[in-house]
């Protein structure tokens, strides 16, 4: 029974320590973190606008140029292309699978779109 007391009192006086060292080390590793985010690239507008995404949001009403960004595929593409481009961008963002109605909504829109274009 002693011993079990004795071993509790250990422990919880190395825990205490180990707490206390961890206190007095924190401002350290604040500052450490603050350098670690300086040395992050930084995101501008001329980043971004070199990205391979197209930046902007939708037209109040669908074109050719908008679906065919929507889908990632050319304006002129082939109605396979179309097709392919529209399922694999689906899979990614089907509501199902956690992804947003409004975008899925928009995806089979300019799907469908693109197919009457072709008409």
């Amino acid at each position: 029974m002693a011993s079990s007391a004795i071993l509790a009192g250990l422990g919880l006086a190395a825990v205490g320590f180990a707490g206390k060292h961890l206190l007095k080390r924190a401002p350290q590793m604040t500052a450490a973190m603050q350098e670690a985010l300086k040395a992050m690239p930084k995101l501008d507008a001329e980043t971004l606008a070199n990205s391979k995404y197209y930046k902007g949001g939708f037209d109040p009403k669908m074109s050719k140029r908008e679906a065919a960004l929507i889908l990632g595929v050319s304006p002129s593409a082939s109605k396979t292309k179309i097709k392919d481009a529209h399922k694999k961008i689906m899979l990614l963002n089907h509501p199902d699978r956690g992804g947003s109605p409004y975008l899925a909504a928009k995806i089979n829109e300019a799907k469908d779109f693109m197919d009457n274009v072709k008409n």
